[in-house]
């Protein structure tokens, strides 16, 4: 049977993960190592608990329990659309805090209240994953796909929270708490360290939005039509072909905005009403032409190739090129079409 202190190395270990994020990409994971702090903080104060039941533990551990699913929106939040963490998001934290600190006086329902936090933030997290054509604004184009992968697999570990919180009251209501401490060891053995590594992956492919751009005005009509796209697509086709801006492998649907002028919503709405594809599937038939180009005409290496097209991996590259080409970049080497 699975002990106690497994959760006290779990903690260990993203506390050295946060020290090593903090001194090697300082200028862009601050947010990440404060998250793996207080996934450390929660997993040690979980331990402490089970093994010394004293009356503060009982106190602090809803007090940091409470903060992580907010922290969590707000990484996915701020690739996104950059948004700063609205007021609204402080309210239910707040009353967790005020709550734990009077327990002792009125008994409220805590385990409810951060369970549906978890859940409704799982919820929300899983809603901006949705849709096909929604993509994260400052998310490079060619991660898009793996962003919502991310999107998804962060609020699939805030609903297993949750999941175990219920199986935690099930077990105290049927087995007087037998099985707290293996399910408590699980649970925070696979939750949090998972949690953590998605929100490190969307922190280290998010670009720092920029003070002011297009996406934030708000005076532009609704587009309906395709007739009414058509101004849009010619000004970033002009923009993208002109300056190139599918060969940047960091380029961003802001980026994309702030060159051509236009919001990123309406660039958004055009392309998807006028191609049927998102932005990222669009820019990467620019990428994947000129790599058919640079396959016909020169003798580079494929990963040169994808490389000098504006691809990140070589896994994204074969797969965008076989769905648009029909045939894997070495075969089209071999064979190109006329």
């Amino acid at each position: 049977m699975l002990s106690i202190p497994l959760p006290f190395v779990v903690s260990m270990m993203l506390l050295v993960l946060a020290g090593s994020l903090m001194m090697r990409r300082a200028e862009r994971m601050p947010l990440a190592a404060y998250f793996l702090m207080m996934c450390a903080a929660t997993t040690a104060i979980v331990g402490l608990r089970w093994l010394l039941d004293w009356a503060i533990l009982r106190t602090l551990q809803p007090i940091f329990a409470c903060a992580i699913p907010v922290l969590a929106w707000y990484v996915f939040a701020r690739a996104q659309h950059g948004q700063r963490l609205a007021w609204w998001h402080v309210i239910a934290p707040s009353l967790i805090v005020v709550s734990s600190l009077t327990y002792r006086w009125w008994s409220p329902p805590l385990d409810l209240m951060l369970t549906s936090m978890y859940v409704v933030y799982g919820v929300a997290l899983w809603y901006t994953a949705r849709y096909r054509h929604a993509i994260p604004e400052n998310v490079p184009l060619s991660d898009v796909p793996n962003a919502a992968i991310a999107t998804r697999m962060g609020g699939s570990m805030l609903l297993f929270s949750a999941l175990i919180d219920g199986a935690l009251s099930l077990d105290f209501m049927f087995w007087e708490g037998a099985h707290a401490t293996l399910i408590l060891t699980i649970g925070h053995a696979l939750l949090l360290p998972i949690l953590a590594l998605v929100v490190i992956w969307m922190s280290l492919h998010t670009q720092e939005p920029a003070q002011s751009h297009p996406s934030q005005t708000t005076a532009e009509p609704p587009i309906e039509t395709i007739e009414d796209h058509a101004p849009v697509m010619a000004t970033v086709q002009e923009v993208i072909q002109t300056q190139q801006l599918y060969l940047d492998p960091d380029l961003t649907l802001a980026k994309l905005a702030r060159k051509a002028g236009i919001p990123t919503r309406i660039i958004s709405n055009a392309v998807n009403q006028t191609h049927h594809m998102n932005v990222s599937q669009w820019v990467n038939r620019y990428r994947i032409d000129h790599a058919r180009q640079l396959l016909r005409e020169t003798d580079q290496p494929i990963t040169e190739v994808y490389l000098a097209s504006g691809f990140q991996t070589k896994s994204n590259f074969h797969r965008a090129f076989s769905q648009q080409v029909g045939k894997t970049p070495s075969d089209y080497r071999k064979n190109p079409e006329v």
